[in-house]
């Protein structure tokens, strides 16, 4: 079995816990990535431990600075809730159920000024390392260990093959490609999952493609 670094010793970070403080930051960060800029509130829906234990480990103020876009090393991120009310950035949060997800997991709404929301579920599984489950509730599936774009399309046939075209022609290999969509013909969630990093230039030229509705590029672990 193949053992990075990363999970054997931990993540560098402000405790006190590497799943309930270090990666509700990244998991909140990422989230707000996905996101995308100008959301003025969020609420998080704390699921299982997160829900029990979020006080007494720092998991909200974690979780408020990742949205924030502070990293899980920041000094700062204990001062997030002061921070998040300079920046005119509100939040709440609430337990729920969410069925068949981690015990660390999360239900975040990021709400914008037009009326729209987005909404993330994820999880914190521990030595910092995350999952994206659900966006908008699309299933998802992935933990950002490698560069990703997340994309959002209408589902209508060869939308697959002119996406993986763009990044061939680029010389960046595919590792991992999933797909889910609400129905036929309907809107298709398209996550693709590469060896090598995902340049600007690609993200246009999938943009480009007629019957793209929305880009998200992640490049980092």
């Amino acid at each position: 079995m193949n053992i990075s670094i990363f999970e054997s010793l931990g993540p560098v970070m402000i405790g006190p816990s590497s799943s309930h403080t270090a990666g509700a930051a990244r998991l909140s960060r990422i989230a707000g990535i996905i996101a995308g800029k100008g959301y003025t509130s969020v609420s998080f829906g704390l699921h299982g431990s997160f829900a029990k234990t979020y006080l007494g480990h720092g998991t909200d103020k974690a979780l408020v600075a990742g949205a924030l876009g502070l990293r899980e090393d920041d000094e700062h991120l204990a001062l997030s809730f002061d921070l998040a009310k300079e920046r005119k950035l509100s939040f709440s949060f609430y337990e729920t159920e969410l069925d068949d997800m981690h015990e660390n997991s999360v239900q975040m709404t990021f709400l914008f000024p037009d009326g729209h929301s987005r909404t993330i579920i994820g999880a914190s599984i521990g030595g910092g390392i995350i999952t994206i489950n659900r966006v908008d509730g699309f299933v998802a599936e992935f933990s950002v260990l490698s560069p990703t774009v997340l994309i959002f399309q209408k589902d209508i046939q060869g939308m697959v093959s002119r996406v993986s075209k763009i990044f061939a022609d680029f010389d960046v290999n595919i590792a991992n490609l999933k797909l889910s969509r609400d129905g036929r013909g309907g809107i298709a969630c398209c996550i693709i999952e590469t060896d090598g990093f995902i340049s600007n230039e690609i993200y246009e030229k999938i943009k480009q493609i007629e019957n793209i509705l929305s880009v998200c590029i992640i490049n980092e672990k």
